[in-house]
């Protein structure tokens, strides 16, 4: 019987089973590189300060009341029926409720001034001291509130602070006011230097807000030396408002 010849039928299966063996898993696309940033770019780099001078159109009033008792409890009572006469005077005066605000309440003792260094302490009583915060709108009242304030008993006043009721508007006013500055400024180098100004690459500001004018040492003084007829003066101090920006400009025409 012949011999059965096989090598085809080898040779058939190698083939199939070769670019199996032979197929390479696919590796993902390389990410483009990050464009080259130009060593050679020149720049203009500058700094521009603006500000804005406003009247106040707001005022905060911090009044205190303080009393002091043999006990805790009685500084507190007697406290809390003095300040709500504080509270009551100038809630008839106008001023609505919700805008008297409670911003500091302590009670602490306090001691006999000591004879000798090393004497026993000796409790005098203990003091409670009451702040409330009055947020006023018409600035034309401040000087008679605090008037009517201290003729109700309140004895100290802490602070006056005037600030600005939409400070937003007076920042933009401020920022605009820099940038012009800075632009300015930025015309003026490219200029000196024989070159075009491009543009802007970068801006970055800060905006500081309006600084505070407490008036809490006049005005206590004012109120409490003057006569009864007479309102307590005052004299709100213009709010400053300042920006401050950072331009980039481009030269034009650098190479590339």
């Amino acid at each position: 019987m012949p011999a059965v010849r096989t090598t085809p039928l080898l040779v058939l299966l190698l083939s199939t089973l070769a670019p199996v063996a032979l197929a390479q898993p696919r590796q993902p696309s390389p990410a483009p590189a990050p464009p080259l940033v130009n060593p050679l770019a020149r720049t203009i780099r500058v700094e521009g300060t603006g500000e804005v001078k406003v009247a106040p159109d707001e005022a905060f009033i911090d009044l205190a009341m303080e009393t002091l008792a043999p006990t805790a409890k009685a500084a507190a009572e007697e406290n809390a029926r003095k300040m709500d006469k504080v509270i009551a005077a100038l809630v008839q005066a106008g001023i609505p409720r919700k805008e008297i605000e409670t911003r500091n309440y302590t009670v602490f003792p306090e001691y006999e001034p000591q004879p000798k260094p090393n004497a026993t302490p000796k409790l005098k009583g203990y003091r409670v001291s009451n702040t409330v915060e009055v947020h006023v709108r018409e600035l034309a009242r401040v000087g008679p509130l605090l008037d009517t304030a201290l003729n109700a008993g309140a004895n100290r006043v802490d602070a006056v602070r005037f600030g600005l009721s939409k400070p937003e508007v007076v920042k933009g006013d401020a920022l605009r006011d820099a940038v012009e500055r800075a632009r300015q400024s930025a015309q003026v180098l490219a200029t000196s230097l024989g070159v075009k100004l491009g543009p802007v690459l970068d801006a970055s500001t800060v905006t500081e807000p309006p600084r505070p004018f407490p008036m809490a040492a006049r005005f206590e003084m004012a109120s409490m030396a003057g006569a009864a007829d007479v309102s307590t003066p005052i004299q709100p101090q213009e709010q400053t408002v300042n920006a401050t920006v950072t331009l980039v400009f481009a030269i034009e025409g650098q190479g590339r």
